[in-house]
């Protein structure tokens, strides 16, 4: 057995979760990875999002917990985990926890700069990255398009200088796709953050086809529609089709609808909770849903 395999085994039995890969015989190194497209640098394709989940402060159990939700992640093969200076505690938490693990180097760190003027940007992102002990940051994202193109001028020149490897620009609303779009087509970014799901899918007609046309990486924030698709599968069966191709839970269902889509980089659901945490994982290992398993998935939640 793989020593990553025997590892991610351990912490699942450490945390009283069965292995939960042996029916479809997956191996670690399986999680499916994707490309980011301006360096060729692959990323798995299922991360970890932060908002809430790390807004611990000092409380000392539930950082406990969330270090073995970090054990986890990394045993797993997994890596890319998003913050913001907008999630509270979130930033910091991740960078203690990390730090005292001796895992910083095994993450994908993302965070967000959120607020205006060039003098607040540079103090709040060198703020971030003393928090997540991040140096240099993987990925820089200019939050919620706040001020974004004066944020922009100061990530250009960063990167350049090596203090940041990408930045991008993110947002949660459909809302705001126009202006995203404007953007993208206009400016050389690494990546964008936005909203999508099988519920909400307005991204497949606009922003995953022009990120695919300019090469620019995706990260897919509110993947479950705010929670809202699993109040809708409350109680229900998941169909038998869809466990007959290795979906077993309705979080992998929502996932892997998303990641089935080829413009999609990585989804980052966010969780503190190890059993959530390893379903979400699941979801990039084995085979992803055809174009015909992904009408008929549209179609089980458009019927519910």
């Amino acid at each position: 057995m793989e020593p990553k395999r025997r590892s991610f085994i351990k912490t699942l039995a450490a945390l009283g979760i069965s292995w939960p890969f042996q029916s479809f015989n997956f191996k670690i190194e399986d999680m499916i990875k994707r490309k980011i497209p301006s360096s060729g640098e692959q990323i798995p394709c299922v991360g970890l999002g932060t908002w809430q989940a790390f807004d611990v402060g000092d409380d000392a159990q539930m950082r406990a917990q969330l270090t073995e939700v970090l054990k986890a992640f990394v045993d797993s093969g997994a890596s890319v985990i998003d913050s913001s200076p907008m999630y509270g505690s979130s930033e910091k938490v991740v960078g203690d926890l990390s730090s005292a693990m001796g895992i910083s180097d095994n993450l994908f760190g993302a965070t967000k700069v959120w607020t205006t003027g060039k003098a607040s940007g540079i103090s709040q992102m060198e703020r971030s990255m003393d928090l997540m002990k991040k140096r240099p940051m993987d990925l820089m994202q200019i939050h919620n398009l706040q001020d974004w193109d004066t944020h922009m001028k100061t990530l250009l020149d960063w990167k350049e200088q090596g203090k940041v490897r990408y930045f991008g620009i993110t947002h949660y609303q459909d809302g705001a796709f126009p202006r995203l779009e404007r953007i993208m087509r206009q400016h050389p970014i690494d990546f964008v953050q936005f909203n999508y799901s099988i519920a909400g899918r307005t991204a497949e007609k606009s922003i995953l086809p022009v990120a695919q046309e300019r090469g620019i990486a995706t990260l897919i924030n509110r993947p479950y529609d705010g929670g809202s698709l699993f109040r809708k599968t409350t109680g229900k069966e998941i169909p038998a089709w869809a466990k007959e191709i290795g979906i077993n839970s309705w979080g992998q269902f929502f996932l892997k609808y998303i990641l089935a889509h080829p413009g999609v980089t990585c989804a980052i659901p966010g969780t503190g909770k190890p059993h959530h945490l390893i379903d979400n994982l699941t979801a990039g290992m084995g085979r992803l849903p055809d174009e015909s398993e992904r009408k008929k998935m549209i179609e089980v939640i458009s019927g519910l």
